[in-house]
Formats: structure tokens, sequence, C-alpha cells
């Protein structure tokens, strides 16, 4: 068929390299190892978690509260109530803002724990805090004298100051249960509902203090004392003693005359299988040099398991060395606070 190109049928289109679109591969597109300084950022402090919120306090400053989430340079990198932050983003505090944490300081003190003493995997439960509030009813539930000495290995081995805090005496007036601990230096207070608040004022004040306890001492019971506002879940001990769960995260709240307490979720059980005997020793200045004299594999728990052990020559130590010693023994003997219940922290 003859006919000009302008009257035939349309010529199909010819392409050039303007058409030709390449798709880059995974390779081409340039990356950098180079992070953000984030110079402009704030510090805060981690003040409560819940599903990936954090919430913070700028400066230490209970009025300065935003919420944040984690960056992404940072990772799975764990973040606890405690940890000191570095924070970006909008800092208003405003509802429904969001600023981002860029950096964790590093932790001064930490307070650790396993799920029980066959867990390979350690948890840290609050960072930073000074002193540690070991919260024990004398009656409903009774004390049980392991959990407080796993709860001071916990203590000393991570930097902290172990407290003894005391509850519910009215029901057990003349309980010795206190002259256990007598040779390990340890401050002894009560923080019973009848008794007064200013002897455990006086030790939290200015300070970062984490409070454990079982569920039903009357941990939150003085949380809301200390703090009235924050109003704390308080439940009631069941006739069989076997307390119910009532804090179910844990929270830094401000007290009134300046310091934090961080109050958190009742236990019933502290694991410890990330401590060995020559951390519990090491964490007690005066007895710190004297196991470098032990034999190798020394338990440090004297005759007849270890008959050379050095702790057995320190002249006038000795009430102390065996007060000691009962802590390595209850390192080794986590048994839940009660029968029936399985070896876990809520």
């Amino acid at each position: 068929m003859g006919g000009n190109a302008g009257s035939g049928p349309l010529r199909r289109r010819e392409y050039d390299e303007s058409d030709v679109r390449v798709r880059p591969g995974k390779g081409t597109r340039p990356r950098t190892k180079t992070r953000p300084q984030h110079l402009d950022a704030e510090q805060a402090m981690v003040v409560s978690v819940d599903r990936g919120r954090w919430g913070c306090v700028l400066d230490d400053d209970p009025e300065r509260r935003i919420v944040a989430m984690r960056a992404r340079e940072l990772g799975r990198t764990p973040i606890v109530v405690g940890d000191q932050v570095d924070v970006v983003g909008d800092l208003s505090g405003k509802p429904d803002t969001l600023a981002r944490i860029v950096r964790v300081a590093d932790r001064r003190t930490v307070l650790r724990r396993t799920a029980d003493d066959t867990d390979p995997f350690e948890r840290v439960v609050v960072a930073n805090a000074e002193k540690l509030f070991i919260v024990v009813a004398l009656a409903d539930p009774p004390p049980r004298t392991g959990f407080v000495e796993r709860a001071m290995v916990a203590a000393y081995v991570g930097g902290l100051q172990p407290i003894l805090c005391l509850t519910k005496h009215d029901l057990a007036a003349e309980s010795e249960f206190a002259s256990d601990f007598e040779d390990l230096d340890l401050t002894i207070v009560y923080g019973g509902i009848d008794d007064p608040l200013e002897p455990v004022l006086g030790i939290l004040d200015d300070s970062l203090t984490a409070l454990i306890g079982h569920s039903g001492v009357g941990k939150s019971t003085l949380v809301n004392r200390l703090v009235p506002e924050a109003d704390r879940a308080v439940g009631d001990v069941s006739g069989v003693g076997k307390g119910r769960h009532t804090s179910t995260q844990s929270v830094a709240l401000h007290l009134p005359d300046g310091g934090w307490v961080i109050d958190t979720p009742g236990v019933r059980s502290f694991g410890l299988a990330h401590i060995t005997a020559d951390d519990v020793i090491k964490a007690f200045s005066d007895l710190a040099d004297a196991i470098e004299d032990c034999p190798r594999g020394c338990t440090h728990l004297g005759p007849p398991a270890d008959p050379e052990c050095a702790l057995d020559n320190l002249p006038g130590k000795q009430r102390r060395v065996e007060a000691i010693r009962r802590l390595l023994v209850a390192v080794n003997s986590n048994d839940p606070w009660f029968r029936g219940q399985s070896t876990t922290v809520t």
C-alpha cells in the first residue's frame, strides 16, 4: 500500500535513552557510619517505661515531663527507669508530642536480677539508684531472711546502699528478725502505716532510691504516704499469706522535699544467676583483698567446703565473715517466697 507518511498509519514511536529507567542495585546507595552528634540535646532522667515509650523529666525537674521514643540509631539498647539520657525533638511536654532519646549515659549503679537462678540473661531493674529500700513485713506475710539476703547481695554488687525497711511490727513487736543482719552494718528503719515518716524521709531525701519487696508487705502503702498524689494501687493479703501484686510497672516518683523513689513491682523471687561468690566478697572493701590468697575455685564458704579459705585468717572479722557467708549461702538457695508459687518476678 502506497501513501505518504502523514496519511498512513501512525509510525511506531522510536525510543531513545531518555526512556530507559534503570533500577539502582542494593549496593549503589551511598552509606556512611557517621551518626548525628545531636549537640543540642538536653539531659533527662527516665521516670517510667510503657510499651516502647519512655516518660522523662528534664534537668531533674518533675514539672518538665516529656514522652520520648528510642532513636533508631540506638537499636535495641535497653533503657530503664533511672537512666540518664539525652533527648531531642519536641521537648514542650504538650499532649501528643514525642521526643527522641538519642544517647544513654553510663550507669553509676545498677540493680540487676535474673528471672531465676538458671536464667543466663540478666536484666537491669533500676539504673543509677544510690539506695535500695528492702521493704519487709514482720507478719502477714511472714518475713523471709533469704529474700532480704539476696536483695542485699544485688545491692552490694550493683553499688547501692541496702536499707531494711520493716512494716507491720505492730503485729510482731517482739520480732528478732532484724538481728540476723546486725553484723552487716545494715541500716534498719520502720515504715509501717502507724510509724512516723520522718526517719524514712531523712534517709530518702535528696537521693534516688529503689523500693523492692514482696506483694502485700505494705510497699505501695508506704509510697502513698511518701507521695500522696502517687495513688499507687494497694492490695489486701489473703488468709493464706499470699500477697496480690498491685504495682505492675516501675515508676520514679518525686518526693515533696527533694529526691526520688522508684516503686518496683512486687517480687516473688530474686534471681542472681549473674553473681559469683567473688562478686559478693569484692563488694566489701575490708574483705576484698583477702580473697587474693584463696585457692583457685574457692567458694569462700569455709570448712569443710573450703578448708583453705583466706577469710578464716582475718582476726577480729569472724562475725562479719560469717554474716557474709550467710549471704553466699542465700545466693545459692533461691526459693520462692511462698510454697507452690513459681520463681518469677512480675
